[in-house]
């Protein structure tokens, strides 16, 4: 293995977790290098308005957010490089990275803020509005807001669609959860909270045909499984609730994860079960899943990481 160049710190994945590592760790004199990932700034790249991150009191973009938070990072002289990391080997005191299939890089402490993406239907048309910002949402709590008074629909039938739906039921009109077997898959509490919500239609047997409208969500038609029949209900919101994929993969052989792929941390910390290599953002959080938690947690590994370089002697 032939180690192109040696760094303090490599952080692998952009995004709030990422970014706010990077300033941290450079304001540290850990001299970071970034290597952005497949979606350069993350899931907030397909997020149009970011309402509820403090410090933006008329709100801001998801990409124009991460926009500024990259200048933050190499204001500092972070070294932001495009690129995905595509094999990692965590065997010794220093850590080896593979960029792009071929080259290799070595560093003292990694922080992995590689996040999570949510899982979409795979539908034409919802994906077309999601783009462009039309009414299509992965995340009730960032943007229900917009939805107070009005119909909406959200497709789910675990904990978090459970949970999304009663959030949503306090803000809109009415609600239609779409259910595509019989029964949830959510606990027996959180099937109680939707069943004593007046304001949640839930539709069992059925799955989604199409998300109507040209320029933003205007309904959507529902096909039940069972009887084949289809219907089309008149919305101004689409949530899709079927759950998150934390982008860890690479880490499977060498870092410890939970049966859906979340990375392990030592609680209280951003530690993994690898000396030297830290974790933030969303590949380690299925429950907030926030732009200013990630941030929180990046914050976090980059402290954790100047602690362990001083305490190895790297300085």
């Amino acid at each position: 293995m032939d180690i192109k160049e040696h760094h303090k710190c490599v952080i692998i994945g952009s995004g709030p977790a990422g970014y706010t590592a990077a300033i941290y760790a450079a304001r540290a004199d850990m001299k970071p290098i970034m290597i952005t990932g497949m979606q350069p700034g993350g899931q907030l790249m397909d997020t149009t308005e970011v309402d509820n991150f403090p410090g933006y009191p008329e709100g801001i973009t998801g990409p124009v957010m991460m926009e500024d938070l990259q200048k933050q990072a190499e204001r500092f002289d972070t070294d932001v490089r495009s690129g995905f990391v595509t094999e990692v080997d965590f065997s010794g005191p220093v850590h080896k990275i593979q960029v792009g299939g071929s080259d290799w890089i070595s560093a003292d402490s990694v922080i992995i803020s590689t996040g999570a993406s949510a899982k979409w239907l795979g539908l034409e048309s919802e994906l077309r509005l999601r783009d462009i910002g039309g009414g299509v949402s992965a995340c009730a709590v960032c943007d229900g807001f917009f939805y107070r008074g009005k119909d909406v629909i959200i497709v789910g039938a675990g904990d978090t669609a459970a949970e999304e739906a009663t959030y949503l039921a306090k803000l809109c009109n009415k609600v239609y959860m779409v259910v595509r077997k019989d029964h949830f898959r959510a606990s027996k509490a959180m099937v109680h909270r939707v069943e004593n919500t007046p304001n949640i239609e839930v539709l069992f047997n059925s799955e989604t045909v199409e998300v109507v409208g040209k320029d933003f969500v205007e309904g959507a038609t529902i096909k039940n499984n069972k009887t084949k029949e289809e219907n089309t209900i008149k919305v101004d919101g689409f949530f899709v609730a079927i759950g998150h994929k934390p982008n860890t993969g690479i880490f499977k052989n060498w870092l410890d994860m939970d049966d859906v792929g979340y990375l392990i941390n030592k609680p209280g910390t951003s530690k993994t079960n690898i000396e030297g290599v830290f974790v933030s953002g969303d590949a380690a959080d299925k429950t907030y899943r926030q732009a200013i938690t990630a941030a929180g947690t990046g914050c976090m590994a980059a402290l954790d990481a100047e602690r362990y370089l001083a305490g190895i002697g790297v300085h």
